[in-house]
């Protein structure tokens, strides 16, 4: 089998961060409560956060698999699992952001308004997605601990603020969604015939940069604000003052959505091919499969907010303009073409495949995953204890080589 090249190294944003700490999330408390047993995740890595040194997280372990005893997971099996929950835990917390201002029971009525214009059964999918994203990351620390392995802890950095807005909770995060550079690559790398695994470089249709994907408080949009409302048979629908502010918001998470689903897309295929126990594939490959079906929903929402009636809002403070994709007149910007593209796959003179891509690990594995979600200012304000552990945990997945 043919070994893939590891990155030596990774240049991570670190910002520190100087907001007090707050409560763990009651939401994901109550799903872990009665199913895993809390334990100490800086335990299980053997060291503090404070002496996790460079060498210690930049330093591979091989391709070598420690042996596989009845009821136990290998060394390999079990950072796999380790990493895709540690992204669990991260995508529910930003998911619960969301929810709590635009899922179905939101608290939110101008943000959820907002994001109705993408489609009116947006507050239903972001509450499910929120409740795939929990329970993935339950069953992967609950898995873990049957197996007698430590479960993944964030808890300790959940120190980022939240919203101010109406409907948000005034708890510690461990991401942010107040300030967003969203890469939207993947908009044109999926209508393309070309593969980022073939070295193709990509550029998204336009630039999401220093843009809120929720709302900041209730002074910069009122919770009561009236969105206009945008359908097929309101055409030239007029988005101004707070009301534009707000659409260009729930835009822009609309595309984050979308942006942060194709990376699981793209994570779980490396992980499962690197994957011993058949049960450990088959977990990565259910959970993957899901992954999966988010984007597709997600694509296909966002490609309303650059479509008329929404195509053109404005941000007026960060004058982050949506423009209308369809009128450009390229494939690569069509918006209802949200089905993969039959693109180059394992090798040029192969015939062109519809797939997944990018799925080698420099491109879309576990130190390719926490560096994009690192550009994406997801992490913006988190201390650099919380990057070592993701980074180690992160090198230590990419590291596993399958055994047999």
């Amino acid at each position: 089998m043919k070994e893939e090249t590891l990155p030596s190294e990774v240049a991570f944003q670190t910002t520190s961060s100087d907001t007090p700490a707050s409560s763990t999330n009651d939401d994901l408390q109550r799903h872990w409560h009665g199913v895993v047993k809390r334990r100490s995740f800086l335990k299980g890595l053997g060291m503090s956060a404070a002496t996790l040194s460079a060498g210690a997280l930049l330093a591979t372990k091989g391709k070598a698999q420690s042996t596989r005893s009845t009821g136990k997971l290998s060394k390999g099996d079990a950072a796999l699992l380790k990493f895709a929950a540690a992204v669990e835990l991260i995508e529910a917390d930003l998911w619960q952001q969301y929810n709590e201002l635009g899922g179905v029971q939101g608290g939110n009525p101008a943000y959820m308004a907002a994001l109705s214009n993408l489609d009116g059964d947006m507050p239903q999918y972001i509450a499910d997605n929120t409740d795939d994203e929990l329970s993935h990351a339950a069953f992967l620390n609950a898995y873990l601990i049957s197996k007698g392995d430590e479960p993944v802890d964030l808890d300790a950095f959940r120190n980022l603020p939240s919203s101010q807005a109406t409907g948000a909770k005034n708890i510690g995060r461990l991401t942010n969604l107040l300030k967003l550079d969203v890469d939207l690559s993947w908009y044109t790398r999926y209508r393309s015939t070309q593969n980022p695994d073939f070295g193709v470089k990509f550029k998204g249709p336009f630039t999401i940069k220093n843009e809120p994907a929720i709302p900041l408080n209730d002074a910069d949009t009122p919770p009561d604000t009236a969105i206009p409302s945008a359908s097929a048979q309101n055409p030239g629908t007029s988005f101004t003052g707070a009301a534009a502010r707000m659409q260009a918001i729930a835009n822009t998470a609309g595309f984050h959505f979308a942006y942060i689903e194709q990376g699981g897309s793209s994570l779980y295929p490396i992980l499962a091919l690197k994957a011993t126990d058949e049960e450990v594939l088959r977990i990565l490959l259910s959970i993957g499969g899901v992954e999966i079906d988010h984007f597709g929903l997600w694509h296909d929402k966002a490609g309303n907010a650059v479509n008329q009636p929404l195509a053109g809002v404005v941000d007026p403070e960060t004058k982050l303009t949506f423009p209308d994709l369809n009128a450009v007149g390229s494939e690569l910007d069509q918006t209802n073409l949200i089905l993969p593209e039959p693109c180059s796959f394992i090798s040029k003179s192969l015939p062109p495949c519809s797939v997944i891509r990018p799925t080698l690990t420099q491109n879309g594995g576990a130190v390719a995953t926490i560096k994009s979600f690192t550009d994406d200012l997801l992490f913006l304000g988190q201390s650099p204890a919380f990057f070592s552990i993701v980074k180690q945990l992160a090198v230590e997945a990419d590291s596993v080589r399958r055994g047999f």
